[in-house]
Parts: C-alpha cells; sequence; structure tokens
C-alpha cells in the first residue's frame, strides 16, 4: 500500500518530536524547560542574567549546570527566565523568596479587506487623526512577516517614531524593515531537534502566512484590487493603515512555546509598542502560569492594550481561552457576504455551498462518482466509502472525475491524491467556514447530497461542474459557529470574551512562502488570503484600540477596552449569550463613549487579592521595596471585586434564589456638564435595580459611583440576561449583565 509524502512527513516530524521529548526530558529524572517567573523589574535598576544564574546555581548545586541548563533571561519588561530542570529543582525554585512561579514551558498554538467598511471604518472617513496614527506602532506575536507584501510598503513614511526602541532582525531569508514595518525579531529558546519544521527559517520572514495577515489586517496599506485569485476582490487595508507595524515571531511548526511568547512581550513592551495583537491560546490556567496572562498584565501596567483571540472550539460552551480581566478578549463574527461556489449537474440540477474555490473549470462538464461507486472491494482499508475515507477508494474510478463524498474529513486530499479533480461534500448541518480547497471542491447540504446520490445511480455517464467561489449577501452580524464560548472558570463572575469582531472569510495579506491553503504540495502562491478564526478577529480589535488612542493617547489600557466594549454593537442575546460578550465591534463610536469604566492597577490587585493571592505575590508584580498587604488596600466590593465593563454571575446551585451586587464607577470623558439616566432591560425573571439611577457629571473627568443589584427565583432557563444603558441623550454606554446557571 503506497503511502503519500504527507503521511511520511508526519511520521518523520514525529519521530523528532519524541527524540526532543527524550532531550527535554520525560521522567523526573531527566531536564525539561521551566519558566521562573518573578514578577516586575526592581525599581532599583535593571536585572541582570548574573542574578538569574546566581539564584539557579543555588539549587542546582553548581555555576556550570546552572550555566548550561539557563536558556533565556527576561529583563526589560519584567523579571523571570527560563531554565532545564528537574521537577524538584522546580519546586524548590518556586518556594525561594523573590519567586512569583515556576511553571512547565507548554506549546501553545495559533487561533487561525471588506470587514472595515462592514464596522463603519471607510477608506475615505474623515474621523482620523493622522498625525497621531502615523506615530502608533502596532505589535503582533505571532509567526513572522513577508516584506514583499503589497500591504507593507512604506512610500509616504518617514522614519519611526522617536519614542520606538526595537530593532530588526537582519538574518537568513529576511529582506529587512522598512519605515512601515520598523520592528521584526524572531525567538527560537527551544534548540532542540522537531521543534522546527523543515520550511522553519530562523529569521522573522513568514513561512506560514499567519503573522503576514494579521498585520495587514491591524495595519495593512491600502492596496487596490486586491483578492484571492479574483475570489473577494476590492480594497484591502488595516484599520489603521497609516500606522507602524512591529512584528516577535513566537510560532513555529510545531506551536508558539510560553518561553517564546514571553520574551516577545519583555521585548516589545520595552520597544514601545502602542498596541499588543496575540491571535494564540492555550490551555486556561493560574493567570501567573500562563504566559499571555503575564505578559499582558506588564503591558497594562505600561499602557499596552492587549487584544488576545478566544479560541476556535466553539460552538462548546466553556471554552473560551484568554481569560485575565487585563486582556481584551476577543470572539468572531461574520461579515454580510458569504463565498459559495455553485455545483451543475448533467441533468440540470444546480447545488451551492459555502467554499473558497479559486479554480475556474476548464471544460463545461466533468465526469461525476461517487465515494460508493469508486469503493476498494478489496476491503483492505480502514474507514468509511461513502465518505471517501484514505485508501477505501481505486484510483483508476476517482482519476480525472469529480467525486461525491458524504462528511467533512478533508476528502478534498485525498481525491486529489488519487488523481481526482474536484469533490462535492455533504453536510448533515450547515456551515459557516469556507475552507480553501486543494481541488475544485464545495459543501452542499445533505438534502441536495442525497439527490446526487440518486442522480449518479441514475445514469451510467453522471457528469457534473464545480464554479469559481463567488461573493453573496447574508444577514450579519452573528457570532461564527467557532468562535470560543464562556463561561469560565478562573474568574467565574467575569464575563468573556469581552466583545466580537469579524473573523470569517476574511481576505488580508499573505505570505508567498506559503500555499494559500497550508497543504505543502499545493502550488498556489498569493499576496492575500482567506482566512477564518479568532485569529482574524484579534488584529481588527487591536487596529480599533490604536485608532481610539490616536485620539486619546492618556487614556488606560481599561479606559480604552471600556470606550470599545461600551459602544459595541448589541447582537440578539438568545443565540449569542456566551460568545458576544458585549458584542460587534464598533471603533467609530468608541471615539467618544461618554463614560469609561477605568481601572488602574491598584484595582487589579484589589481584584487579585479578592481572588486569594497573597501579599507576597502581590508585592512581587508591582516591584520595588515596599512591602504590599492585601489588608491594607480597600477591600474590592462586589460579586467581580472588579470596575468592569461587563457583569456576570455564575450560579452553582440552579435551584436557589440568588442576589448578588455590583459597585461600579464611571468617568466623564465627555465635554461639559452633562445628566445620564440608567435604563435596564431584562429577560423575565431577573431583577435588575440600578441604585442611583441618575448620575450628573459638572464637568469632564469626573467620576460617579452606583451599584447593580440583581436578584431571581429558580428558572427553568440556564441563561438570564439584561443590558445597562446609561444615556445623556448623546451618548449610549451600555453593558450586558449575564446570569448563568451551571447544571445540576
Amino acid at each position: 500500500m503506497e503511502i503519500s509524502q504527507r503521511l511520511l512527513l508526519l511520521l518523520f516530524n514525529l519521530s523528532l518530536l519524541l527524540l526532543a521529548e527524550l532531550v527535554n526530558g520525560s521522567t523526573d529524572t531527566q531536564r525539561k524547560p521551566y519558566i521562573v517567573y518573578m514578577g516586575d523589574l526592581p525599581k532599583t535598576g535593571a536585572v541582570t542574567a548574573a542574578d538569574h544564574h546566581s539564584l539557579l546555581s543555588a539549587v542546582v548545586g553548581s555555576d556550570r549546570m546552572a550555566r548550561d541548563s539557563t536558556i533565556h533571561s527576561y529583563g526589560r519588561s519584567f523579571n523571570g527566565f527560563a531554565a532545564r530542570l528537574l521537577p524538584h529543582e522546580a519546586k524548590i525554585l518556586s518556594e525561594k523568596e523573590g519567586v512569583v512561579s515556576v511553571f512547565p514551558n507548554t506549546m501553545r498554538k495559533l487561533h487561525t479587506t471588506r470587514s472595515w467598511d462592514f464596522l463603519g471604518m471607510r477608506e475615505k472617513m474623515k474621523k482620523r487623526n493622522p498625525k497621531a496614527e502615523i506615530n502608533m506602532v502596532i505589535g503582533l506575536l505571532d509567526t513572522g512577516i513577508w516584506m514583499d507584501c503589497p500591504s507593507f510598503k512604506d512610500e509616504g513614511y518617514g522614519p519611526p517614531p522617536t519614542k520606538w526602541k526595537g530593532k530588526c532582525s537582519n538574518s537568513s531569508g529576511f529582506t529587512g524593515c522598512n519605515n512601515k514595518v520598523i520592528g521584526a525579531k524572531y525567538y527560537d529558546l527551544d534548540h532542540q531537534p522537531g521543534m522546527l519544521g523543515e520550511d522553519d527559517i530562523l529569521s522573522p520572514v513568514d513561512t506560514d502566512g499567519h503573522g503576514t495577515h494579521t498585520a495587514s489586517t491591524a495595519a495593512g496599506i491600502v492596496v487596490k484590487n486586491a483578492s484571492l485569485f479574483g475570489v473577494g476582490k476590492g480594497t484591502a487595508r488595516g484599520g489603521v493603515p497609516l500606522a507602524r507595524i512591529a512584528m516577535y515571531k513566537v510560532c513555529w511548526y510545531t506551536g508558539c512555546s510560553d518561553m517564546n511568547l514571553l520574551a516577545g512581550f519583555d521585548d516589545a513592551i520595552a520597544d514601545g509598542v502602542d498596541v499588543l495583537s496575540v491571535s494564540i491560546g492555550g490551555t486556561v490556567g493560574p493567570f501567573f502560569e500562563d504566559p499571555i496572562a503575564i505578559g499582558a498584565f506588564h503591558a497594562m501596567r505600561r499602557g499596552v492594550l492587549v487584544s488576545s483571540s478566544a479560541g476556535n472550539d466553539g460552538p462548546l460552551e466553556a471554552t473560551v481561552q484568554n481569560v485575565a480581566p487585563w486582556i481584551l478578549t476577543v470572539g468572531a463574527t461574520g461579515l454580510d457576504r458569504e463565498f459559495r461556489s455553485q455545483v451543475k449537474l448533467g441533468n440540470g440540477m444546480k447545488a451551492s455551498g459555502v467554499s473558497v474555490n479559486t479554480f475556474s473549470p476548464r471544460k463545461k462538464m466533468y465526469p461525476l462518482t461517487s465515494g460508493t461507486l469508486a469503493s476498494n472491494s478489496s476491503g483492505a482499508y480502514w474507514g468509511n466509502v461513502s465518505a471517501c475515507d484514505w485508501a477505501s477508494l481505486i484510483p483508476e474510478e476517482v482519476k480525472g472525475k469529480i467525486v461525491y463524498c458524504m462528511g467533512n474529513r478533508g476528502q478534498d486530499f485525498n481525491i486529489r491524491d488519487l488523481g481526482g479533480i474536484g469533490t462535492i461534500m455533504s453536510l448533515d448541518e450547515p456551515t459557516d467556514i469556507a475552507f480553501t480547497f486543494v481541488i475544485p471542491s464545495t459543501f452542499v447540504t445533505s438534502e441536495e447530497g442525497r439527490k446526487i446520490d440518486k442522480y449518479i445511480n441514475s445514469t451510467k455517464k453522471a457528469q457534473a461542474v464545480i464554479y469559481k467561489s463567488k461573493a453573496f449577501k447574508i444577514a450579519a452580524p452573528f457570532v461564527s459557529s467557532f468562535s470560543s464560548r464562556g463561561p469560565q472558570d478562573l474568574s467565574p463572575n467575569i464575563l468573556k470574551p469581552d466583545i466580537v469582531a469579524p473573523g470569517l472569510d476574511i481576505l488580508a495579506g499573505y505570505s508567498k512562502l506559503a500555499p494559500i491553503s497550508g497543504d505543502p504540495e499545493d502550488r498556489r502562491f498569493a499576496n492575500f488570503n482567506i482566512l477564518t478564526g479568532t485569529s482574524m478577529s484579534c488584529p481588527h480589535v487591536a487596529a480599533a484600540a490604536a485608532y481610539v488612542k490616536s485620539f486619546h493617547p492618556k487614556w488606560s489600557p481599561a479606559a480604552i477596552k471600556s470606550a470599545l466594549m461600551t459602544t459595541a454593537t448589541t447582537l440578539k442575546i438568545k443565540d449569542n449569550a456566551l460568545g458576544s460578550g458585549s458584542g460587534q465591534l464598533n471603533p467609530r463610536m468608541a471615539v467618544h463613549p461618554g463614560l469609561v469604566y477605568d481601572i488602574p492597577t491598584s484595582g487589579y490587585i484589589r481584584f487579585l487579592c479578592k481572588e486569594g493571592y497573597n501579599s507576597t505575590t502581590i508585592g512581587l508584580l508591582t516591584g520595588g521595596k515596599q512591602k504590599y498587604k492585601c489588608s491594607n488596600f480597600r477591600p474590592a466590593l462586589g460579586s467581580d471585586g472588579l470596575n468592569y465593563p461587563s457583569m456576570h454571575l455564575q450560579i452553582k446551585d440552579p435551584t436557589a434564589r440568588f442576589s448578588a451586587v455590583f459597585y461600579r464607577t464611571v468617568t466623564s470623558v465627555g465635554h461639559g456638564a452633562s445628566v445620564y439616566k440608567a435604563t435596564v432591560k431584562a429577560t423575565k425573571g431577573l431583577s435588575v435595580r440600578v441604585v442611583p439611577n441618575t448620575l450628573s457629571f459638572q464637568k469632564a473627568h469626573q467620576r460617579r459611583s452606583f451599584k447593580v443589584v440583581l436578584k431571581g427565583k429558580p428558572n427553568n432557563s440556564r441563561i438570564q440576561s439584561a443590558f445597562l444603558e446609561w444615556s445623556d441623550s448623546k451618548h449610549k454606554v451600555k453593558s450586558p449583565i449575564l446570569v448563568y446557571r451551571q447544571s445540576i
């Protein structure tokens, strides 16, 4: 039985990963990478690698072992180091004075145009601040960047802003930075066999395409007539097309390691980025054993907002990632267009389904068969013939034909390898995800599939043709099926995701070192590609944050986050309650939100005290010689203990009555005097009372406090919701309120 090149490549890479596991250690007697996190930088001065060496040497027992075990020292924006340790050494280090946490290095994964028009930010929009925008720097932790993409040309740009301290890595295969992309670095701290793929290049160059796509979505220049081989043709541009870009390549073939992520954060914060976009996620764990939560905390302290993707594990509940309250967590929505590819049969029947099919047919019709008719009669295979599983079909019965298959198992790869020229796949349930296939392919409904199968079996000369994809108008926005949902368990009364933004079928820049389908055997390369995921949503929100910051440079990350959340377009709660957060991003409205829910560092400290973090940990997080005690802080009040723009309550006993109080303080960011009145819309059975229900401001920057009291009785519904809106007739400041009853 012939084994395909992709299978051989997979087996080869698995063997390399097993070798890496042996080198890094897989038992208690072998060393493996750990991260030793030590909080903020001390106020007395910079941390040196010698400080980390001294601490490590005392634990491992020798200078030489400490030197050989050290992987990297963090010391530009926070304090810590990575080293290869034995489990008992990690435990000893975790108990040392000055250490916040010690945790194993793990691999995290990526969360893989016209979208800005859909959000109201049109190309010739007058409401911009170009002098400030051109000095904005959006940093991205991703797969690198393809500098030859048209989105990154720097005509008309002057030198980088004077605040910029970053660098550009001059290394293999990378053409260097320009005045648009002003920083580019790469991090490969693992240095182990199998950790890099055969196409990986040790430089900031993007061999995957993901980083180029997110960077151009956030801040790509205006490019006319952009498309993927004619599909999705239009003007491609970022949300802040004048802004500069800094790329920190932390992801490789096998994923994005914690060590690399922290190194990227450490540099990006110190380099002077204004906003960070991180379309990466992994298993949710304690805040200070999570590299994204750690990096985002220190970014927040230095005025840098971090936008991060919610994950692609929807529609399952409790799958949301990146849940720290100082992160702006982003889910995905669909645009008002859908890419569909039409199928026409020899009997005249037509059907269509979501697909990114870049192929134009060269003939009017092609021979058509089904997996069942092309099956391997020997039975020497594993799988389902009707689904066209691998090795279940005979090449002679597939070659030169379009094949009808049941289900979605990536059949286009198998049919391509067998010499087929197209595939039609029937789905039991509709999908909103348009995949980029390696041969002409599309999805159809199960009902259409039955008609196609009936036609195939009614004639000896069945024929069909699959046409190139076209865009069709649909109703939007809606939460994408794949976008991860709440609730979350780490801080149960913080609603995540925070907001949603376009992440379905997004056209943006791409790397010509990566085939558009991601398949190594695919010979199609393009400057632009259509991708789907919360990875695509994340840079939309990062760009929107930079847009708001260009008007309000002194606003804190929490104030910008609040502005984006409270001005979002409300989605229908019934279907999207656990996935939509505050609603669909609306950047133009966020520039003048009226009121903001601001959170200083001390607010997060009180929250962490309420969450059970001890005074020693708190002191290390904030740095300096001052000794912090949670008892010295005003206790965090209410059910969530944080001045958050949304309100969320999880109830463990669904049969019990409940009551909860949320304390909030809003700051007026409007002009002059104003009076805001509260209105509440709630589902049946949920009582919401706002005290006081009127807030008066004499001037800008004044603060006013209020509380929201929730009460409810046992209810058959697991979810009850409400919306609180403060309005002064000019502004509408909206906050979702969500009560979630856990199942018995």
